[in-house]
C-alpha cells in the first residue's frame, strides 16, 4: 500500500501533465509518402505536376494527366488503404492538442507565429505569413470547425525557420478545403472535398481527404519541400513535407500563438503506469506475507 501511495504523484503527473515533445513526425510512413490522397477519387484537369504518391482508397479512380517528379499512382493499393487509416489517426492526434489562439477570416495580410489555432468557417482573403521567429522546429496547427477557403489573391508562405529541418504545418479542416490562392504550404487534412480553382502551387505539404474527393486543375503539389523560397532555408528538403512536429508539446517561439502547447497523456503511457502500480502492489503484498508476525 505504501508503494502505491508513493507512486500516486507519478500517476497524477502522467495523467494531467503535458505530454513529452514529439520526436517523430505525425504521419505514418505510408501516409507520408503521399502528396495527394483521397477516399472518393481524384480528378484532374491536365496537366498537374506531382512529387510524391497520388492515390485514392477505397475508390480507386484517380484520373490522369499527371507528371511525376517522384512517387507514383496508387489506385486502392495496400499502401493507399493503410495511408487512409493513418490519416484518421493523424487527425485524432492533431485534434488532441490544446488550442493557444484563434484562427479567423481576414482581408488583410496576417502573420502567425507557431502555435495551435482554432476557428469556425475560415476564409483567407489576403496573404498569410507563418513566421517561425528563427525556430527550425516551429510547428503550426490550424483547425477549422467547417470550411477553409483561400482567395485568389492569398498566398500562404513560411519564413524565418532556419534550415526548416523540424518544421510542422498542419491544416485540419472540419469539412471542405478550397485553395484558390496561387501559393500554399502545409499539410491539408480535410474531412470532405479538397479543391482549387487551378494553377495552385503547394511546394511543401500534402492534400489529404479523409472521406471525399480531391480535385486538381493544372496544380503543382509536392511533399518534398524543394524550391519553397523560404529565406535561409538551405536544407528544407529534410523537413519531410512540413511533417516533423518535433516541437509539439514543448511550445513554439513567442508571440501570438507561441505559448507552450500542452499535449494529452497517451493511453499507452497510462497503461504502463497502471501495470507498474499493479506490480508494486503485488510485490508489497508478497513482501508483507513473508515477514513473520511477532
Amino acid at each position: 500500500m505504501n508503494a502505491i501511495k508513493s507512486a500516486l504523484p507519478l500517476v497524477l503527473a502522467v495523467m494531467f501533465g503535458p505530454a513529452p515533445a514529439w520526436s517523430a513526425p505525425i504521419f505514418g510512413a505510408d501516409l507520408a509518402s503521399f502528396a495527394v490522397l483521397a477516399a472518393a477519387g481524384v480528378t484532374n484537369v491536365p496537366t498537374s505536376t506531382i512529387s510524391g504518391n497520388l492515390g485514392s482508397s477505397p475508390n480507386a479512380s484517380v484520373g490522369g494527366g499527371y507528371v511525376f517528379s517522384a512517387g507514383s499512382i496508387q489506385q486502392n493499393t495496400a499502401i493507399a488503404a493503410s495511408a487512409q487509416l493513418q490519416l484518421d489517426q493523424a487527425i485524432l492526434d492533431l485534434n488532441a492538442f490544446a488550442g493557444t489562439s484563434t484562427f479567423f477570416s481576414n482581408g488583410v495580410a496576417t502573420i502567425y507565429s507557431p502555435g495551435v489555432y482554432d476557428g469556425g468557417a475560415v476564409t483567407l482573403g489576403a496573404d498569410v505569413l507563418l513566421d517561425g521567429g528563427g525556430n527550425a522546429n516551429a510547428v503550426w496547427i490550424f483547425r477549422t470547425m467547417s470550411t477553409l477557403i483561400t482567395s485568389t489573391t492569398a498566398n500562404v508562405t513560411v519564413a524565418n525557420v532556419g534550415t526548416g529541418a523540424g518544421v510542422g504545418v498542419y491544416w485540419v479542416v472540419g469539412s471542405a478545403a478550397t485553395l484558390n490562392g496561387p501559393q500554399f504550404v502545409g499539410n491539408v487534412l480535410a474531412r470532405d472535398l479538397i479543391s482549387s480553382d487551378g494553377a495552385l502551387t503547394l511546394s511543401c505539404g500534402r492534400l489529404l481527404s479523409a472521406t471525399a474527393q480531391v480535385t486538381l486543375i493544372q496544380d503543382t503539389i509536392s511533399n518534398a519541400c524543394m524550391d519553397t523560397g523560404i529565406p535561409g532555408a538551405t536544407a528544407v528538403s529534410s523537413s519531410g513535407g512540413f511533417d516533423q512536429g518535433s516541437s509539439l508539446g514543448s511550445g513554439g517561439s513567442g508571440g501570438s500563438g507561441g505559448q507552450v502547447v500542452n499535449g494529452v497523456a497517451e493511453p499507452a503511457s497510462l497503461a504502463l503506469v497502471i501495470l507498474g502500480l499493479a506490480g508494486l502492489g503485488l510485490r508489497s503484498s508478497r513482501g508483507t506475507s513473508a515477514v513473520p508476525m511477532r
